[in-house]
């Protein structure tokens, strides 16, 4: 093979792993915000009380720890994305199981208005993440860094709605958790770095 048919070839190569890559992160992390609209329209509904979407959102902190840690080498490897794949697919199975239980929430009490606030604002800020990936103004490495955040902000709602009560200091210290992660949300989509 000449050198230039060679050379087209592993271009041609690299760009489709490159594509690949992206195509498996832009498929994940809509995964989540999808996932996220989920157990928000659970609470909006009554099917999930908030101790059932607090026991959901610390499932997904681990999804979101399982990304971050995948990613953090600007790579998802086909073995990561199994396991990812394996995970998301447990927390959308319980999802469904908590959604049709015999147990309801009170979608007007305070704390399930307060855990769907924080919940709502968390699938905002995983469809932005998402919607990054797929516009290309976020590499694998800031979604590393982003999920590692959203992870945070997961745990913090499931500690805050495992007693079945979200106070208002608890969902003032989320919002503040959510903005920051905002903040950086909005940072890293508008910097020089963008997918190759």
């Amino acid at each position: 093979m000449s050198t230039p048919k060679l050379l087209a070839l592993m271009i041609t190569a690299s760009l489709s792993a490159g594509a690949m890559a992206q195509t498996n992160t832009a498929t994940m992390t809509q995964r989540d915000a999808n996932q996220q609209q989920r157990i928000e329209n659970g609470l909006k509904s009554g099917q999930l009380n908030t101790q059932e979407a607090a026991r959901l959102e610390r499932q997904e902190a681990k999804v979101d720890r399982m990304q971050a840690n995948a990613l953090k080498d600007g790579k998802l490897s086909a073995a990561e994305r199994a396991r990812i794949d394996n995970a998301q697919d447990k927390v959308s199975a319980n999802i469904y199981k908590q959604k049709h239980d015999a147990q309801t929430g009170n979608p007007n009490s305070a704390a399930s208005q307060r855990m769907q606030q924080t919940v709502q604002r968390d699938a905002n800020q995983e469809q932005r993440i998402a919607n990054g990936v797929k516009n290309g103004s976020l590499t694998n490495k800031e979604v590393a860094n982003l999920e590692r955040g959203q992870a945070r902000v997961d745990r913090a709602q499931a500690r805050a709605g495992a007693d079945g009560h979200v106070s208002a200091a608890e969902q003032a210290r989320i919002n503040a958790r959510q903005d920051n992660q905002s903040g950086k949300i909005y940072n890293k989509k508008h910097n020089e770095r963008t997918r190759g």
